[in-house]
């Protein structure tokens, strides 16, 4: 009960900007949608490249940020944590040009390799504002957010988080409807709202809001930039994997037609939706198997560990189980088209009890990030991939649309039976 209590402590205040955060992005779902079938495929082939950046700045590089951190705080290193914030920062300013400049210089280019002509052309300014003029601050949000929860501060992180997810969603009405912007007013809405959460966040961290003050003057050193990166670039790799893996299956179904492409954009979202909330246990587990590490305390770190997978299993096998039972109450939200919605509710029927194991597989990620022991999630990471998309291929001749769908599920529970099977004494220690 005390571990469970001290991850709910930790886990509650991001959960709160994580709902925000699933909420705004359930609204900008059924804002692309209602600027036509052509604009919500072009949405969704952006969609993998968006969570990618969230999964990256958020789980991957700051997940790494949080782990030293914690595990710098953890062994008693108060001056090291502090020299680790401006590293963080240079890390996080390279990753996001990575991010800008192919949106900036040819957007259609990048889309159209995923989703054809079509989606492209109608993506293609939404992405340009989304990444051009979105990347930086928003991954200066997420990297600072990381410093204060490496710091124990998860809900002053939120509360930044919670006011940018609060201004999103009528901000981008605003600018997609009213003034006649569609997918691009979206892109600026984005765009505008996250540099102001930068400038908050910043101010924050500076003030000393992660219980220390940043060291600003501190000398880059391969040694700090490596305790992030061990860690985040790992991290970042599975999130390019996951991402992969949507990307790829967009990609076998695009020549079937704008249709399917969008009623999958629909239905992988219910995994998109998952992932904020399953982030506020996991960034609890990364900070408190941190901090735990950095005392030598394995065990405890392995007890931390399970109760928080047991945890997000429950929450995300909830979520999956109602989505099945109420596939047409989900999908409606987003579409009229009828067929965009028969293949959404297809998608979702077939997809949607294999959730509790990602959500398992989610928070042992994070937990792994706060010992520093990513074996685990790699195996993981590819057995789903080749399931969802080699399997995918197989499967899809003789039965199907729901032949890809199957193979979909199938990759998330491997995702979840081989992260689970990766904490353990022989591994952990």
């Amino acid at each position: 009960m005390r571990r469970l209590r001290a991850i709910l402590a930790l886990a509650a205040p991001t959960a709160g900007a994580s709902v925000l955060q699933v909420a705004s992005q359930l609204f900008e779902t059924w804002l692309a949608a209602r600027q036509g079938t052509e604009a919500l495929a072009g949405w969704a082939v952006v969609l993998p490249f968006a969570l990618l950046m969230t999964m990256m700045s958020g789980g991957g590089i700051g997940g790494g940020i949080a782990s030293a951190i914690a595990r710098t705080l953890g062994g008693g290193r108060r001056e090291e944590a502090a020299a680790l914030v401006p590293h963080a920062v240079m890390i996080a300013a390279a990753a996001s040009a990575c991010f800008a400049l192919p949106f900036l210089l040819a957007p259609r280019t990048v889309l159209a390799l995923v989703g054809g002509p079509g989606p492209a052309d109608a993506a293609a300014a939404y992405a340009a504002w989304l990444f051009g003029a979105g990347a930086l601050p928003f991954w200066m949000v997420n990297t600072l957010a990381s410093v204060l929860r490496g710091g124990g501060q998860h809900a002053r992180a939120a509360r930044v988080m919670q006011l940018a997810w609060l201004a999103y969603p009528p901000v981008a009405w605003l600018l997609a409807e009213p003034a006649g912007l569609g997918l691009a007013g979206m892109g600026i809405a984005f765009a505008a709202c996250f540099w102001a959460g930068a400038i908050a966040m910043a101010r924050l961290v500076l003030r000393g809001g992660a219980g220390f003050a940043p060291d600003l003057r501190a000398r880059p050193r391969r040694a700090l930039f490596g305790r992030i990166l061990s860690v985040g670039l790992v991290a970042s790799g599975l999130a390019v994997l996951a991402n992969l893996t949507t990307i790829m299956v967009t990609a076998q179904l695009a020549p079937r037609g704008a249709a399917v492409v969008a009623g999958y954009g629909i239905a992988v979202r219910l995994e998109f939706v998952m992932i904020p909330i399953v982030f506020g246990v996991g960034s609890a587990l990364t900070a408190l198997v941190g901090r735990a590490v950095g005392a030598g305390d394995w065990a405890e770190a392995r007890r931390i560990a399970w109760t928080g997978g047991g945890l997000a299993f429950a929450i995300a096998g909830a979520c999956g189980l109602a989505a099945t039972i109420f596939p047409q109450a989900f999908v409606a939200a987003f579409t009229a088209d009828p067929a965009v919605a028969v293949i959404a509710t297809r998608a979702i029927g077939l997809i949607g009890p294999a959730y509790a194991a990602f959500g398992l597989g989610m928070a042992l990620y994070f937990a792994a990030q706060g010992a520093g022991r990513m074996a685990g999630p790699v195996l993981a990471a590819f057995s789903r991939f080749g399931i969802a998309v080699g399997g995918g291929a197989l499967l899809a001749g003789p039965f199907g649309l729901d032949g890809q769908f199957a193979a979909v599920a199938l990759g998330l529970v491997s995702y979840g039976v081989f992260s689970a099977g990766a904490v353990r004494p022989g591994v952990w220690r």
